[in-house]
């Protein structure tokens, strides 16, 4: 059973903005924090940005200012917008939550830049 579904991801050029959605299945309960990772080839997969179940967000030094999440909880829908994109954004990203009893991944989606 898929419990967390990305979407979004495709080729964009440098400088571009691009919309990563996470649908999240209602099956999964007890949420307490929301994550998108990415792993670019070659290397190990990265935490990107986190939303709390209260809202909080962080994103990862070397992208604020670019990157930001965001939830729509009527949607079940946990959002990832990129701007200003660059070369070594490329990666594939996934969507991860966390329960206290443990954690789910999606299945990835590729964001390729390039001009």
């Amino acid at each position: 059973q898929v419990q967390l579904v990305e979407s979004g991801g495709g080729l964009v050029q440098p400088g571009g903005s691009l919309r990563l959605s996470c649908a999240v299945s209602k099956t999964i309960f007890a949420i307490t924090a929301m994550d998108w990772y990415r792993q670019a080839p070659g290397k190990q997969r990265e935490l990107v940005a986190r939303i709390t179940n209260g809202g909080m967000t962080n994103i990862a030094d070397s992208l604020k200012g670019r990157f930001t999440i965001s939830r729509d909880n009527a949607k079940n829908t946990v959002y990832l917008q990129m701007n200003t994109v660059k070369p070594e954004d490329t990666a594939v990203y996934y969507c991860h939550a966390i329960t206290a009893i443990r954690g789910y991944w999606g299945q990835g989606t590729q964001v390729t830049v390039s001009s």
